[in-house]
């Protein structure tokens, strides 16, 4: 959809047919670039007027799902991957119907994960179905399709899952505990103390870390998961951390696999037996914030949190505060 004076089509004419097979070619190409013409000059006129243009329905829809996937990240792609699977590799703009995307959702209801073959879970197909909604929108939008479909489709449900976090004393005792893996136990404590996810530890640079106006330093970053630009201040205890001021990546040598099974040996030696993973050290950093009397919105704009809704849930974790309204009401 660029402004352009020309379109080449590599078709070529010979510049003195000596026979009728020659002539006869020559005029065959005219015929095909005359066709492709008023194709290209139709696609204008339904773009500028709002026509559907029915060719794009003929056009390849897991193509434009991948594109989109690749620029949005890993879960549209894990969608992307579900939804190929799910039409065995093929599917055009004209396929994609209401009764199909039904079929997608109950797919993805009774489906098994990619890599590990064990049971969707109902959040995770809930947000899977989120998203290639998402990608449906963005296909009406780019008039690929003649109605939204997600008029006529309904989000899945959830269930509520427990958060799990650690306490105060916890975290420290986890501080004081050696860890196989320096590096896993830098960021670990990182996380708690900012509340970054994993994908942004593992991509922080040098770069990211500055002096911010108010002479503190801070992390300038877009997050993987939403894209959200933040500026985030942290303390001088995270800022040591991240260890030696240098170039390039900051947790230099860290994996994900690391916060698999070194992390669940680290966490038991330290003799915590809650089921811990790397994204509760998030949560412990907003239930602590919460506890400590840091109102919701400022926690909400420090976890990048788009919706102060979502931050919401943390403050439900925290018993202590509901402790402490149950005496502000009395009668005597």
């Amino acid at each position: 959809m660029n402004l352009t004076r020309r379109e080449y089509l590599g078709i070529y004419l010979i510049e003195k047919p000596w026979n009728d097979v020659t002539r006869a070619y020559n005029e065959e190409m005219l015929e095909k670039a005359e066709a492709i013409r008023c194709m290209r000059q139709t696609a204008v006129i339904n773009d500028e007027f709002g026509f559907l243009d029915r060719n794009k329905l003929k056009e390849d829809a897991l193509a434009f799902f991948k594109k989109y996937a690749n620029k949005k990240g890993d879960k549209y792609l894990y969608v992307y991957s579900h939804f190929k699977k799910f039409v065995k590799g093929k599917c055009t703009f004209g396929d994609l119907t209401i009764e199909l995307c039904k079929k997608f959702s109950e797919y993805l209801e009774t489906a098994r994960q990619l890599k590990n073959d064990i049971p969707l879970g109902k959040n995770s197909a809930a947000s899977y179905w989120s998203h290639f909604r998402a990608m449906l929108k963005q296909a009406y939008l780019e008039k690929y399709l003649k109605d939204n479909l997600n008029d006529y489709l309904e989000s899945l449900d959830t269930e509520e899952v427990h958060k799990e976090f650690l306490t105060q004393d916890e975290l420290k005792r986890l501080a004081e505990t050696p860890c196989r893996f320096d590096v896993l136990k830098r960021a670990a404590l990182l996380s708690c103390l900012t509340g970054l996810r994993i994908s942004d530890i593992l991509a922080l640079t040098w770069d990211n870390i500055m002096m911010a106006p108010d002479l503190g330093y801070c992390i300038r970053l877009r997050t993987i998961k939403t894209g959200t630009e933040a500026l985030l201040p942290i303390s001088d205890e995270a800022l040591e951390l991240c260890g030696q001021p240098g170039h390039g990546i900051v947790f230099k040598g860290l994996t994900r696999s690391m916060t698999q099974a070194p992390l669940k040996r680290w966490v038991l030696e330290a003799g915590i037996y809650k089921h811990i993973t790397f994204h509760c050290f998030r949560h412990t950093y907003a239930t602590l914030q919460i506890a400590a009397g840091t109102d919701i919105y400022t926690v909400s704009k420090m976890l990048t949190h788009k919706n102060v809704a979502t931050t919401q849930i943390y403050a439900d974790l925290v018993s202590q505060k509901k402790r402490d309204t149950v005496d502000r009401i009395k009668l005597k």
